[in-house]
């Protein structure tokens, strides 16, 4: 039996030629292009005015910096550039930084765990808590130098050298403590906003499946979400070092010194600092000429620090990353 099919019923081979497909030409979007460029070109003129200043200091600076500038306590004339050098004030400036540090970080972690794990939004208390972490992120920074004057040293300083019964003040003066505590109230807000933000990242997936094996809120906080926040609340501890490594203001009453011959020993101790030693030759120097070497190595000098103490951090950060991959 044939059962071939018959060539009526043969399917047509494809044609060669292949499907033409049109497409419509889409429309430029001219608005679209200028806005874009407009943002490019605001990037680049903020980098270029960094990229300026930078160059500008070290251009100036680095004739003036050597080891002797920066190992040597100077003489109490520090306007000559062949005397002088900034050691106590680098010394100063690392001692308020790290003991800031030392009190913001743990406030600032504890309120933004209270705000995200444990208050209702809509409470009043929740509110109030909220609103003045916001007012405090806009106080201008001297005002935050009279607040350490008044609240740190002539309340909190004299009464401590009232119940210790010491003859002379020791706490109710200017002092490294003061200053330090003054920055970290001022940079507070940076440190609970950053938490905050990395806390509500964490996946409320992490916190029910820990509850529901029958972990308690505490250890869920402690064991869980507060070591996924870790390099978030080292992004706030970064934020905040950069900010009040050169602040000036609020150390003026609270802890700086024009000149000391020596180093700080202890918390009660004055300090010298590098932001205050800029403000210094820059407006009490006689020759101002012969000073422009040396006020624009300490400015170097401040940035090298502010730098090295972020870089310090972001790789304790990257370490805790890496950590964390690695447990994940």
């Amino acid at each position: 039996m044939n059962t071939l099919t018959p060539p009526e019923y043969l399917p047509e081979p494809p044609s060669s030629s292949p499907t033409t497909r049109h497409f419509r030409a889409e429309k430029f979007d001219f608005w679209s292009f200028f806005f874009s460029g407009l943002t490019g070109l605001a990037t680049l003129f903020i980098i270029g005015i960094l990229v300026t200043i930078l160059l500008n200091i070290i251009v100036n600076g680095w004739s003036a910096i050597s080891w002797h500038f920066v190992s040597t306590i100077p003489k109490k004339d520090f306007f000559d550039a062949n005397t002088t050098g900034v050691l106590p004030m680098i010394v100063g400036t690392s001692f308020r930084v790290i003991v800031m540090t030392i009190f913001v970080i743990p406030v600032g972690v504890i309120t933004a765990i209270y705000l995200t794990e444990y208050a209702a939004n809509t409470s009043n208390v929740t509110r109030i808590i909220r609103a003045a972490v916001n007012n405090l992120a806009g106080v201008p920074s001297i005002v935050f130098g009279l607040f350490g004057l008044g609240f740190f040293i002539n309340f909190v300083g004299k009464h401590m050298d009232a119940l210790l019964h010491n003859p002379t003040a020791v706490w109710g003066q200017p002092a490294l403590i003061w200053a330090s505590l003054t920055l970290a109230v001022m940079t507070l807000p940076v440190v609970i906003v950053a938490t905050e933000e990395s806390l509500k990242a964490i996946p409320p997936g992490l916190r029910e499946a820990s509850l529901a094996l029958g972990a308690t809120k505490l250890e869920t906080i402690l064991k869980i979400v507060l070591p996924q926040a870790l390099p978030g609340i080292m992004t706030g501890g970064i934020l905040a070092v950069s900010r009040a490594a050169g602040e000036v203001a609020p150390i003026l009453f609270t802890g700086v010194a024009y000149y000391m011959a020596s180093l700080p020993q202890h918390l009660s101790d004055q300090f010298m600092d590098l932001g205050y030693h800029v403000f210094v030759l820059s407006t009490q120097s006689p020759n101002i000429e012969q000073t422009r070497p040396i006020l624009y190595a300490t400015v170097l000098v401040l940035l090298i620090l502010t730098f090295a103490l972020n870089i310090v951090a972001i790789l304790i950060r990257a370490r805790v990353r890496k950590k964390l991959r690695a447990l994940g």
